[in-house]
């Protein structure tokens, strides 16, 4: 239990309702007074979408607009009113983290004629090389919306803090984004009880075996993966999302290492400014503003990340793939002489 009377409230399955700001559902969380006197409104509390969102009526707001409620309170004599408000104040608590069981990752790496992204890289580096990204980043497949994708989240010690389930076209490999946010959690869809999410850098695990490899940081956790192929002579992570698990707790796993962050357009200035929190934790910390120098304003109106940029480059296997799209015909050719891209 929180050693303070007001907080977010604990989560527990069906304990989020809809966001008061973006309507949308399973996402907004309450606070609560843990001894039951005062009943706070459905829009005091913060949505769990950071960045599509970002709605927080704080209890310092509320309590400022509603001065009367405390007043009403009889439970709180005067002497404590001031401890009560410093308290609204203060840092949480630091609660250790829950962990999901490694069977649930190991189960969903399987699958994945359902999983879209999955068979989109498939098209773009060819089935070998996709596998072999999926294996090195405990890819997963969910059931869920007929098939989408699971980014789990293992640290540095291999526990697994979460996994993020997304949907994505499976020919253009973006994000499906209509008629709502395709987006979950693994700790939400299996109904784990008590559960106390602290999120971790996706691909975190790639680092405790490889001490010397300087890292790339990201947004997207799709944006980690493809760049991997790409440029394989660093350790690729993402935050997942502009916001995501930037935070200095999170960042600490990146002592002594060199890193440079590369934001989607539009994030390159507020990205400079969190940058700030590797100055002390990093042996060297770079922001690239490569994207923000070379792009298009449509480019920055449709927020590319740098995994887009080189993905406008076609392939070789994506050239074959257009041949044989135009002439079935040259499938049964390459199959019948047993032929091999060489890429």
């Amino acid at each position: 239990m929180s050693e303070y009377r007001f907080h977010l409230q604990k989560y527990k399955y069906g304990s989020k309702i809809s966001c008061p700001s973006c309507g949308k559902t399973r996402c907004f969380v309450k606070y609560v007074d843990a001894e039951g006197e005062i009943a706070f409104p459905d829009n005091v509390g913060k949505c769990d979408h950071e960045n599509s969102c970002g709605y927080h009526y704080t209890l310092k707001e509320y309590f400022k607009d509603n001065p009367d409620v405390l007043a009403r309170d009889q439970s709180v004599g005067e002497p404590f009113r001031a401890a009560i408000y410093k308290s609204i104040e203060k840092s949480p608590v630091c609660i250790a983290p829950s962990y999901i069981p490694s069977s649930f990752v190991d189960r969903s790496l399987s699958h994945y004629e359902i999983n879209p992204l999955y068979k989109y890289l498939c098209n773009v580096f060819g089935e070998e090389e996709t596998v072999r990204l999926f294996q090195l980043y405990h890819v997963g497949t969910s059931a869920k919306w007929g098939g989408s994708t699971v980014f789990w989240q293992i640290d540095i010690n291999g526990q697994v803090r979460t996994g993020k389930i997304m949907c994505y076209n499976v020919k253009t490999g973006h994000r499906v984004k209509e008629p709502q946010a395709f987006v979950s959690w693994a700790h939400t869809e299996l109904k784990l009880q008590d559960f106390h999410l602290k999120q971790c850098l996706f691909g975190e695990h790639l680092l405790k075996n490889s001490t010397s490899y300087p890292v790339m940081l990201v947004e997207s956790e799709k944006t980690a993966v493809i760049m991997s192929h790409f440029i394989p002579d660093y350790i690729w992570l993402a935050t997942g999302g502009k916001n995501g698990c930037f935070n200095s707790e999170a960042m600490q796993v990146l002592k002594n290492r060199e890193v440079t962050l590369i934001p989607d357009l539009g994030a390159t200035e507020q990205w400079k400014a969190k940058s700030a929190l590797l100055l002390d934790v990093c042996k060297k910390v770079a922001v690239s503003d490569i994207l923000e120098r070379t792009a298009t304003e449509e480019q920055r109106s449709q927020g590319l990340d740098i995994a887009d940029f080189f993905l406008f480059s076609l392939t070789k296997r994506q050239i074959l793939q257009l041949m044989i799209k135009c002439n079935p015909a040259l499938q049964l050719l390459i199959d019948e002489l047993d032929l091999e891209l060489i890429e």
